[in-house]
């Protein structure tokens, strides 16, 4: 048994030794020897190594064989560092995939973690580490490599300077960042900081019941925050914020402000006033705060108080539905016109809002634009030109040189608009211009190419783009120029809709239509059918939830139209949505939609129609609004809409026109085709529909999005 006991011992003793002897001589992937009770954790780091690809580092490699070699670290810490360097791999390669960005901070991540390491061993702080590194190195240590650092002395500090950072590098999100990290001791000052540039933001947040809006209303040697916990605890406080400015400096009290706002008159008219002070501030380089929140209210005032009303009194006599807007100046009716572009009727504008205006101004056009400073002056020449008011504007100036430097401008100078709005509005203006004053129209494409010329000799690539843009569209008007779209800008026709774009591989055309169950949709619906005689068409009525209307001669044409049940049961929306499985199930794709419902059905036939439309017609009160709705979901399409009611009598015979040109196998041309249209539907509202080609706004967007990617 003694012998048998000391041959057990000796081959433990021998088993021990050749263990030790392997977790000695074990190494990792930079050369050093690693015990085996840690090779684990070093297989870790090799593996995050390998996720970062091509972005791999040597100097991971020595970090690791400087931590083995450290006889100073203990071996719980080196397991820990080991982490550390495993989890910032880790949380880097999710965080940066750009690999340029990646290359350049992955050696700055590694020598601050090294750094902070060596500071951490010696019982030092990491926050010297933390300050001058980068955001996003700092970021990577913080966050990425808490497992190694959280216990270290300087780790919350690190944390408090990372929030700092990020403030400093997106000043717009310092409130939402202090909402989220209610302790830092510095919040009252960053909020000081950044509070007059973020006034509506700092507004929110002081109602907050939480420790940062507590924060922001003890905060009591800031004036302008003062000011604004004071609006933001009233009840009135949303009407004082746009004129913020003013009351912080003293020009208008609260008081004041608490008996413009019982008038609604009162108050748009001081609405307006302080926009044309602010507008002359902006000019000379001096900003008001809550600039844009004053425009925003005066948007909202003139559409609620005065246009909805007056679009509202479109059956009334003139001098019954314009009584609201009579009091007004030329100035407060200029931004009643300008700000409500797409709502106003054209009835609205055309027979009160402009009358009036030149009314006040003494009709002289010429003093209109510099009484505002010529705030939103593309907006109103544009606006003109759409309701045909333009050549009168222009001819009431005394001096016709001063229009045609008007004009001039007007086309100028786009590329220093901060957004496309002046690019928009100069684009939308062009066909009606063209149509009604082709002189003007002339002038404008010699401008434009102009402008062209002079950014292209400046070098300055937004402007190329823009003037580009224009004058391709401006030139594709007349068909005899010659001018690809598609090839020219990458975007289809805008002028017209080539026969061979709708139809399908059999040369057929798919029409929807889509009808509503309340009593105008079911009269609709009756009177739709009547439009299509058997000589020419022939309707399948053998389907319970829709009916097919198929030429008989010519171009085969096939309308699909859902029957309207009466939309309390629902069967309404199960028959739309049928026809729209059906079609799919069977790929039929249909290239020209048409709604007949009301400005409440829109949304409906919106959702359902397909996006193979290339023609959408929205015969329903509003459509005009709906066009970038219908352009998400159909990028190519050409859209007809209705600003203002839709009309039987007018829907009808565009309907028929469109029919009988898609039964000829021709090519839609919307100039001559409105034409058509315009001496077939002689009725009033007509001049509320507007045609794809005056819609180049949207286009200009489009094409110009495009050449920017």
């Amino acid at each position: 048994m003694i012998r048998k006991g000391i041959t057990i011992a000796v081959c433990l003793f021998f088993i021990s030794k050749t263990l030790l002897a392997q977790d000695k001589a074990s190494t990792n992937s930079g050369g050093c020897q690693v015990p085996l009770s840690r090779q684990i954790f070093h297989d870790y780091v090799d593996a995050a190594q390998k996720n970062l690809g091509n972005l791999t580092s040597s100097g991971i490699d020595r970090l690791q064989c400087s931590i083995e070699t450290d006889s100073l670290i203990k071996a719980q810490d080196k397991v820990r560092y080991l982490r550390g360097i495993e989890n910032l791999l880790k949380f880097f390669a999710a965080g940066y995939k750009n690999k340029e960005t990646a290359n350049k901070l992955l050696p700055q991540a590694i020598h601050a973690y090294e750094s902070c390491m060596v500071a951490d061993k010696n019982g030092r702080s990491i926050e010297p580490v933390i300050e001058k590194a980068s955001y996003e190195v700092g970021s990577l240590i913080i966050s990425g490599t808490k497992i190694a650092f959280e216990k270290n002395v300087g780790f919350k500090a690190g944390q408090q300077l990372l929030v700092l950072k990020y403030c400093s590098l997106h000043p717009d999100q310092t409130f939402q960042t202090l909402r989220e990290n209610p302790d830092m001791p510095f919040a009252d000052s960053l909020v000081k900081a950044v509070a007059k540039k973020y006034p509506a933001q700092l507004y929110t947040y002081a109602q907050a019941n939480n420790k940062l809006g507590y924060t922001i209303r003890n905060i009591t040697d800031d004036n302008f925050v003062k000011t604004v916990v004071r609006m933001s605890r009233s009840k009135s406080g949303q009407q004082y914020f746009p004129f913020l400015d003013n009351v912080v400096k003293g020009k208008i009290t609260m008081a004041e402000l608490d008996a413009a706002e019982k008038d609604s008159v009162l108050y748009y008219r001081l609405l307006v006033k302080t926009r044309i002070e602010y507008v002359q501030r902006a000019m000379n380089k001096d900003t008001a705060i809550a600039y844009a929140e004053l425009e925003a209210r005066l948007r909202q005032k003139a559409s609620d108080v005065f246009v909805t009303t007056i679009n509202g009194l479109h059956e009334r006599p003139d001098a019954v539905r314009f009584k609201s807007i009579l009091p007004l100046t030329a100035q407060e009716l200029y931004y009643l016109a300008v700000l409500t572009d797409g709502l106003i009727y054209t009835s609205s504008y055309t027979n009160g809002v402009y009358p009036q205006i030149m009314k006040k101004i003494n009709n002289r056009g010429d003093s209109l634009l510099p009484s505002v400073h010529y705030d939103h002056y593309r907006k109103f020449i544009s606006q003109a030109a759409a309701y045909n008011t333009l050549g009168g504007f222009l001819a009431s100036f005394p001096d016709s040189k001063s229009a045609d430097e008007l004009m001039k401008t007007f086309v100028s100078q786009l590329e220093e608009s901060a957004g496309l709005e002046d690019g928009v509005d100069v684009a939308d203006s062009y066909a009606s211009i063209a149509e009604t004053l082709p002189d003007r129209a002339k002038e404008m494409l010699k401008n434009v190419q102009a402008n062209y010329e002079r950014n292209k000799s400046q070098g300055n690539a937004r402007g190329q783009a823009i003037y580009t843009i224009l004058d391709k569209l401006f030139l594709s008007a007349d068909s005899s120029n010659g001018i690809d779209l598609t090839k020219e800008l990458g975007i289809p026709p805008v002028y017209r809709v080539p026969f061979s774009s709708l139809t399908n591989e059999k040369g057929e055309v798919i029409v929807q239509v889509f009808f509503f169950g309340d009593e105008d949709g079911k009269l609709d619906f009756g009177i739709f059918q009547s439009m299509f005689p058997r000589t020419h068409w022939t309707i399948d009525k053998s389907n319970p939830q829709w009916i097919l209307i198929k030429s008989t001669k010519d171009k085969p044409i096939s309308i699909y139209a859902n029957i309207p049940f009466d939309e309390e049961t629902g069967k309404d929306d199960m028959a739309q949505s049928a026809l729209r499985n059906y079609l799919r199930e069977n790929n039929i794709k249909p290239t020209v939609t048409i709604n007949r419902g009301h400005s409440y059905h829109a949304n409906t036939t919106i959702a359902y129609m397909a996006p193979s439309s290339r023609i959408v017609f929205m015969g329903s009160c509003g459509g005009f609004n709906l066009i970038n709705a219908i352009l998400q979901k159909s990028p190519d399409a050409h859209i007809v809409a209705s600003k203002q009611i839709g009309k039987r009598d007018i829907n009808k015979p565009f309907i028929q026109l469109l029919m009988d040109k898609l039964r000829a196998g021709a090519d839609i041309e919307w100039i001559p085709f409105w034409k058509e249209f315009r001496k077939n539907a002689r009725v009033d509202g007509f001049d509320d529909y507007i045609p794809p080609h005056k819609n180049l706004g949207v286009i200009f967007i489009k094409a110009y999005s495009l050449s920017r990617s």
